[in-house]
């Protein structure tokens, strides 16, 4: 799988994302320093809210192939700059969570994203997982085999064009 850094303001479910993607039980721990796992670098929100940590976030980026903001859908606001992902010498995906909180705001969230120029959006619910999977693969490689591959085997089946039917539906979504 390629390596993702997840960047975004405290609080807005880049830790429980990350326990999401790694498969254990959700729940909230706060990050107090940057996690690196297998293939998913967990930072804390602090870096993005202060000028003087946010270079660090440039630097852990190198490390990564793909870098993921996420911006909560319940923001009232938007951290990112317009057009901030030119600067990126990676792919830069957009990623909306809490996307199922009674204030969420999906739409305006997708918008913000879009006006920092992430291309890809992903909107996710870490809690119920939805979305999660389209991400998963979304950062897979040619010859990973996942978990759900894994089962799919041993019974026989096989998910490949239901995981690029369900990552195409997305994007189609998304661009709409």
């Amino acid at each position: 799988m390629k390596k993702i850094i997840l960047i975004g303001r405290s609080e807005c479910g880049k830790t429980t994302l990350t326990q999401a993607m790694r498969g254990e039980t959700v729940m909230y721990h706060k990050t107090q320093y940057v996690n690196h796992y297998d293939v998913i670098i967990d930072t804390p929100g602090e870096y993005i809210q202060t000028r003087t940590l946010g270079g660090a976030l440039a630097l852990y980026s190198f490390e990564a192939q793909v870098i993921g903001l996420l911006l909560s859908a319940t923001e009232p606001f938007s951290l990112y700059s317009p057009c901030i992902t030119g600067m990126a010498t990676r792919e830069v995906v957009g990623i909306i969570t809490k996307i199922d909180h009674q204030n969420a705001r999906v739409d305006l969230a997708e918008q913000w994203l879009k006006l920092a120029g992430c291309r890809t959006i992903f909107r996710v619910n870490s809690r119920t997982g939805e979305g999660v999977g389209e991400l998963i693969e979304h950062l897979r490689e040619p010859g990973d085999v996942l978990p759900w591959d894994l089962a799919q085997q041993k019974s026989g089946k096989t998910t490949q064009n239901k995981s690029k039917k369900r990552v195409q539906n997305t994007k189609q979504r998304i661009n709409q």
